[in-house]
């Protein structure tokens, strides 16, 4: 499956994208991630990338797309790939499709996770983090077996600081402005497919309903 998850933080696109890596084998592709990789790896584009990152600027739309490109031509996507946070724009989305086109691919479907508000403050604010591992927790669904310990490695579960209500409303506004237009941009080309929960049956069945 080639795929875009939409939706804004606490929607559940990272648990959706690995129950969907888990059926059929795709990969989970982010912005941050592949950024992160060309910069490890000393690649021409990451090097620049690197360089823009140091001095505090914002990585192009043009770099993103280049990078973007040799990450779509790595063996791993020929099974498929799950974009996560990307694109977070409408010229970041007219130009994957340009770029699209010219690999001679195109999108099966863009998924949105079309959770309410409050749902995602709640399930935001009572999250937490190992401090250590990464591990995660929520205080009313997952909460660790011993209060403030994490049960994979023992270190310290912290609240992190972008998951304050505060915080969170500050995030679903920049949302709401940069990446919520996308919504429509996928509807208008055909493609979107919008679901209500994060829970895996009905968006396993919303796609295959697409596909």
């Amino acid at each position: 499956m080639k795929i875009i998850l939409l939706g804004p933080p606490g929607a559940g696109k990272g648990t959706i994208a690995k129950a969907l890596m888990a059926q059929d084998g795709s990969v989970q592709i982010s912005t941050g991630d592949i950024l992160r990789a060309a910069v490890a790896a000393g690649t021409e584009l990451g090097k620049k990338a690197e360089a823009a990152m140091k001095a505090g600027d914002l990585v192009t739309d043009e770099l993103i797309m280049g990078i973007m490109e040799e990450r779509l031509l790595e063996d791993d996507c020929k099974q498929g790939y799950l974009l996560d946070g990307f694109p977070r724009t409408i010229p970041q989305a007219e130009a994957l499709r340009a770029l699209l086109a010219r690999l001679g691919e195109k999108l099966d479907c863009a998924l949105e996770l079309d959770i309410p508000r409050e749902v995602i403050i709640d399930r935001l604010t009572t999250r937490r983090t190992c401090s250590n591992c990464g591990e995660i927790y929520n205080v009313k669904s997952k909460p660790p077996k011993v209060e403030g310990v994490c049960d994979v490695c023992g270190s310290e579960i912290v609240q992190r600081d972008d998951e304050t209500e505060e915080a969170i409303e500050n995030r679903l506004e920049v949302y709401n402005e940069q990446t919520a237009p996308l919504v429509d941009f996928y509807r208008n080309e055909g493609l979107l497919v919008s679901v209500p929960t994060s829970d895996l049956e009905p968006v396993l069945a919303a796609i295959n309903s697409r596909l």
